[in-house]
């Protein structure tokens, strides 16, 4: 083969012949031709694939090359970033250490435990981080906190070791002061920082003792300022602070109070100079200041008996503070105490009083109701008495009006018929005022068409009206309210009296006003009209504006009527009027969805025609003679058979011999001794078909009465009775009877 280093003469030479031996092989090839081109192509081969390995070969001895290149200049760089770490941790002012993941010293600086100068030599790299902690926890240099052994400290150390950030202040010797603070890195490796403190914390308690001074001045001039005694104890019970209330509170001289005094010298102060409760006694105080935990608060009074001042009273208050320690207040209370025992002593005399007072009133109260009771009962018994006299004299009267045609006796008998008109007026007004006063109101609430009663009282008053040229005007109602029948008549008649009788000139208008759910009726005239200062007086009994008026026209009594009767039924009264300028008075009252009330009432004193009229016979059963023969002169008048009888015994008698079967019966209900009227007609109705009118004549009003009297399905006629109402029950027995 040729090398590259031949001579070129050399080299042209064997090409030569190289080329003239390959000639004669190809025309004159010998017989181990084959075998040695053979060999020869397997030679040109091997040459190739040695040329190619020697190329890749030299290749790779570059790249080796290149890499130690490159590797020394690593070598180099690290070198020089150890050098550079460890001038950059020298620089440090703080001491630095850095273990591995494994717990192995890496490295650390020469400020790294300097002030423990006696282990400082055996810190290396490669050292354990156990063995770190024996080494720093026997070097005489270090200060342990009080009550801690080493084994505690190397513990607390370790400890703090596997947490991911721990801090801690370590003292040294010379009183100096290091943080040591251990921060894990991400790859588990744990740095060191060890800063010395000494100055820094020297300087906070130094501030630190300026501002407790600063509150200490504070705190004593705000403990001077209060007004009791007041003493600070620490933890041990050792006196901190007090104010001079206290030395003066307990007589103790100023030299004996100092701080750093034990509390117990106060204590025995307080228990030789002041006597404590037998409940709550100096005992129980000891042990509640020497107590573990004071969850409560402790309060006690103690008294000091004698002395120029009487003896004094002193509360004592103990609070627990922060830290262990408390604070002891004593307040003086004597003045208190002796004002609450003069104001005790002055609510007991009250009492004493009051008590007094209140059984002279219910003295006082229980002979005013023995009083109006004795009055309700006289009132009830004589109304009886007064009613049958007045009842007779009315019937007469008007029996004579059928016998008298002449104008003169006439006048003069409606002269006497309106008096006695007037005199009923006022002992039934007196009779409603006692039964409203009393309670025994008998009352039915009921729905009530208001219509027929705006048409019976516009038939009363409009002759009154007009004889005092007023005019009465009534508008048209179609409502039906929830009130009882006759007291609202009654509210309504007194109204309208009360506003005709006041009023010289003008109108009287009567109306109902709508409101939702409700009515309002309203009586409102253009008289002389009300001060607001009389307003409520109005309503007070036997209480008249017009001091002129005479008795004739009442007592006083209508408006106080009106009033309890609206109360009792429920109903709201209100009164708008001023001087010159009229009044309306007002009654307001729950109304139902139904209307109507459109029918008439009849005239107010019909009288039965004679013409035609059916044959009938009446029963009176009345033992007051004059009321008798009243009631029978004026029925005969009307063509009325009468049968007449003084007691039950002797109805029941008649009917039974006799047979005969009246179609009216009036029975009075106070008979004298025997049956009363309600048992006569509970007995003569067995005897009686069911047509006969049955009525009971009384002057009682009682709701007992009222009761029986529906019961037994027995019309009532109260007296005095009126001619106009025995001419109705004639009329309704003639249209039976028909």
């Amino acid at each position: 083969m040729l090398s590259a280093s031949t001579d070129p003469a050399r080299r042209h030479d064997k090409l030569v012949m190289i080329a003239q031996s390959l000639i004669r092989h190809i025309e004159d090839p010998p017989e181990d031709h084959g075998v040695g081109y053979a060999q020869f192509q397997r030679a040109a081969v091997l040459e190739e694939e040695v040329r190619a390995r020697t190329f890749d070969l030299e290749h790779a001895l570059d790249l080796l090359n290149a890499s130690n290149a490159r590797l020394s200049q690593a070598y180099h760089e690290k070198d020089v970033a150890r050098r550079n770490l460890s001038s950059a941790i020298e620089a440090v002012q703080e001491g630095f250490a850095l273990f591995d993941a494994q717990d192995v010293l890496i490295m650390c600086n020469a400020r790294f435990n300097a002030l423990l100068p006696d282990i400082r030599d055996r810190l290396a790299p490669g050292l354990k981080f156990e063995d770190y902690l024996a080494l720093a926890a026997s070097s005489r240099h270090l200060v342990l906190p009080e009550a801690m052994t080493r084994e505690a400290w190397i513990e607390m150390r370790r400890r703090g070791h596997h947490e991911r950030h721990f801090i801690a202040t370590q003292g040294m010797a010379d009183g100096r002061l290091v943080q040591v603070s251990e921060q894990r890195t991400s790859d588990g490796s744990t740095a060191i920082l060890q800063t010395e403190v000494t100055d820094l914390i020297r300087a906070e308690r130094a501030e630190r003792g300026r501002m407790l001074d600063g509150q200490a001045a504070i705190l004593q001039a705000t403990l001077e300022h209060l007004p009791l005694g007041v003493c600070l104890f620490d933890s041990g019970l050792r006196l901190l602070g007090w104010n001079s209330n206290l030395s003066q509170m307990l007589a103790l001289p100023l030299t004996r109070l100092r701080r750093g005094i034990h509390f117990d010298e106060i204590f025995h102060q307080l228990r030789s100079q002041f006597a404590f409760p037998a409940r709550q006694g100096a005992n129980q105080m000891s042990d509640w200041v020497r107590s573990v935990r004071r969850k409560t608060r402790f309060s006690v009074e103690v008294n000091r008996e004698g002395g120029d001042d009487g003896g004094r009273t002193l509360t004592i208050l103990a609070r627990e503070i922060p830290e262990g320690g408390f604070v002891l207040s004593i307040d003086d209370i004597t003045d208190h105490t002796r004002a609450l025992q003069s104001v005790s002593r002055a609510n007991e005399m009250l009492e004493t009083r009051v008590t007094e007072r209140t059984l002279e009133l219910e003295d006082a109260l229980a002979r005013a109701e023995r009083a109006n009771s004795s009055r309700a009962r006289f009132v009830a018994a004589v109304g009886h008495d007064l009613m049958q006299p007045l009842s007779a004299a009315t019937l007469y009267v008007g029996s004579l009006f059928e016998d008298v045609a002449q104008p003169g006796p006439r006048g003069k008998l409606d002269k006497i018929q309106r008096s006695l008109d007037s005199v009923s007026g006022l002992i039934e007004a007196l009779l409603d005022i006692s039964r409203l006063e009393a309670g025994e109101a008998a009352l039915t609430v009921e729905p009530i068409a208001l219509a027929p009663i705006f048409e019976q009282l516009r038939e009363e008053f409009t002759p009154v009206a007009e004889q005092k040229g007023l005019t009465l005007i009534f508008r048209p109602v179609r409502a039906t309210v929830v009130s009882d029948r006759s007291y609202l008549r009654r509210i309504l008649q007194n109204l309208i009296s009360n506003a005709i009788r006041y009023t010289d000139r003008g109108r009287v208008l009567v109306v109902a006003r709508k409101r939702p759910n409700r009515l309002l009726i309203q009586v409102r005239d253009t008289g002389r009209g009300i001060a607001a200062k009389d307003h409520e007086i109005i309503y007070a009994e036997f209480k008249r504006l017009d001091a002129k008026a005479s008795a004739a026209e009442g007592l006083g009594l209508g408006l106080a009527i009106v009033e309890r009767a609206t109360a009792l039924l429920g109903h709201q009264l209100s009164l708008r009027s001023a001087p010159g300028c009229g009044s309306t008075f007002s009654v307001e009252m729950v109304t139902t969805q139904e209307t109507g009330g459109e029918g008439r009432a009849g005239p107010a004193a019909p009288r039965p025609r004679r013409d035609g009229r059916p044959e009938l016979t009446a029963l009176i059963v009345e033992n007051d003679a004059e009321m008798a023969l009243a009631l029978s002169q004026l029925l005969e008048q009307w063509g009325v058979n009468v049968l007449e009888v003084c007691s039950g015994e002797e109805a029941v008698a008649l009917l039974q011999d006799t047979g005969v079967e009246p179609e009216i019966c009036l029975v009075d209900y106070q008979l004298g001794t025997g049956m009363d009227g309600l048992t006569c007609l509970a007995a003569i109705r067995l005897l009686l078909p069911a047509s006969c009118a049955q009525c009971l004549m009384t002057a009682d009003r009682s709701d007992a009465l009222q009761s029986g009297a529906a019961s037994l399905g027995v019309e009532v006629i109260t007296k005095p009775i009126l001619p106009a109402t025995l001419a109705q029950v004639v009329m309704s027995a003639r249209r039976l009877v028909r």
